[in-house]
């Protein structure tokens, strides 16, 4: 989802302190969002791992319940993890309820939490080396096309198109596999056309709200809670430092533009790994 994080705790707020369904009855959607948790209740595992049997079949379900555990030390994990309150609110069922945002935050945490207890997919792959006589000149292809979906068929379910970011690739994987199965070893190939590319090294990329979270947790500071109001504190730290520097600054600048702030970031913070 491409929302900033304080407008993600928005909406998280207003499903967690109910909606109003079709049928006039105020709901909450979600659990509460402030945690750190992994785990989820054995009534919700159980509830989650039903539907999955009636909607995909039970090949899809986990043999086992899968138990997930949070690796950061200072996790608080007093509540569960962020899971609908009713797993058989199907995002479908909201699409005339919800706005765009709300419903696209509550498909992704809807599908996160049914593909929880699901198989994993299966993947088949092929690799083919393809070159010269004397090998001198080695060229590889790879490709891969689903041989079982497992967890991945919850986000192709068609309950969850209206609330999904759909991708433009048209690329066929499918075909691409099919073409290189189709050769067999000491084939031969003739060359059809070259085209050469030039590549230049490219320094690291600035951060994104986004990768500017993860960094945040992989340094163990702050808490889910507190990103929104971690970057907010960095973007206006940033900006004042930006205007120390005589530099022109409009209230517009975005953590996309903030690229000095990994240092930044550790200079502000030497030693609060944990605190904010």
């Amino acid at each position: 989802m491409m929302l900033r994080n304080n407008l993600k705790l928005q909406i998280a707020q207003k499903l967690y302190e109910g909606v109003e369904l079709s049928n006039g009855k105020a709901v909450g959607l979600i659990t509460y969002m402030r945690t750190d948790g992994f785990h989820i209740s054995d009534e919700a595992v159980a509830n989650i791992r039903s539907l999955i049997i009636e909607r995909y079949g039970q090949n899809f379900v986990a043999q086992s319940p899968p138990k997930y555990f949070k690796k950061v030390k200072n996790a608080q994990e007093a509540h569960e993890a962020i899971r609908p309150t009713d797993i058989r609110y199907l995002p479908s069922m909201l699409a005339g309820v919800l706005d765009e945002e709300s419903l696209k935050l509550y498909t992704l945490i809807w599908s996160r939490t049914v593909s929880c207890q699901m198989e994993p997919a299966i993947l088949e792959k092929i690799q083919v080396d393809i070159g010269n006589a004397d090998k001198s000149i080695m060229l590889r292809s790879a490709s891969s096309r689903v041989e079982f979906p497992g967890y991945q068929a919850v986000f192709t379910d068609i309950v969850t198109e209206a609330g999904q970011d759909r991708d433009s690739d048209g690329s066929n994987h499918d075909l691409a596999f099919e073409v290189l199965n189709s050769l067999k070893t000491e084939d031969l190939l003739h060359l059809v056309e070259t085209e050469g590319s030039q590549h230049h090294t490219q320094p690291p990329p600035r951060y994104s709200e986004a990768s500017l979270v993860k960094k945040l947790e992989e340094l163990g500071i702050g808490r889910p809670s507190t990103y929104a109001s971690t970057l907010r504190v960095l973007q206006v730290l940033f900006l004042r430092e930006r205007r120390k520097e005589g530099a022109q600054n409009t209230c517009h600048t975005s953590v996309n533009q903030m690229g000095k702030l990994d240092n930044f970031a550790t200079g502000a913070y030497p030693d609060s790994k944990g605190r904010v």
